[in-house]
């Protein structure tokens, strides 16, 4: 019979120990991160670089927001377990967006050009998924307990 070893954190609270990622799991997050910070990199910081005040205006805010997400996705190169709720997070906005605001509009035929090429670039999602240590991220984040409050 094989024992199950439990760590204990610095807290004392007793963690399930997480699967072992496989170095080719590892890899597999890195290109996940190569797409996330290329991808950003190509599309998002030239409009950081070049714009208008108007663009500014009406969508400096979002392209911050992805600037700095695809500007962080290059420490998973480095850190690719550690940076994992970057991606976790990357799935969790464009799963949000096409189910709460793409397919209601499609479902009401009325997705204009804009919303089509939404749709077009956040689906692009579905290439990451493959690529992330599903049962690490269950093991690890929703199986063991949390940091204590106190």
């Amino acid at each position: 019979m094989r024992a199950i070893a439990i760590s204990t954190s610095q807290a004392g609270v007793a963690e399930r120990p997480a699967p072992e990622v496989s170095l080719f799991r590892l890899y597999t997050l890195r290109v996940a991160y190569l797409i996330v910070a290329g991808g950003l990199g190509v599309f998002v910081w030239p409009a950081v670089i070049r714009h208008t005040n108007e663009f500014a205006a009406a969508h400096g805010v979002q392209v911050a927001m992805l600037a700095g997400l695809g500007a962080i996705a290059a420490l998973g190169l480095r850190y690719p377990l550690q940076m994992l709720p970057l991606l976790l997070f990357e799935v969790a906005w464009k799963a949000i967006y096409l189910l709460a605001f793409a397919y209601p509009a499609w479902s009401a035929h009325q997705v204009t050009p804009t919303i089509a090429e939404d749709i077009k670039a956040v689906s692009m999602v579905v290439i990451l998924l493959p690529l992330i240590p599903w049962r690490y991220a269950f093991t690890h984040y929703v199986l063991n307990h949390g940091a204590r409050w106190r």
